[in-house]
């Protein structure tokens, strides 16, 4: 189902992932339609580099 106009679909695009502390997560899914109006995914890359450049700033 997409999370923007909850329709039914049969070419879900993953448009986010949710994380949990324990068990498993899940994806949030739009339909082709509505998939370009949702914020792009974050890089884990890039969320690596952020978190490692806030420890070292002494914030995390």
């Amino acid at each position: 189902m997409c999370v923007r106009c909850h329709q039914l679909t049969g070419e879900a695009v993953v448009v986010a992932e949710v994380h949990q502390n324990s068990g498993p997560g899940w994806n949030v899914y739009a339909c082709p339609e509505c998939a370009p109006h949702s914020p792009p995914l974050p890089d884990a890359l890039d969320l690596l580099q952020d978190g490692h450049l806030r420890r070292r700033e002494g914030a995390g």
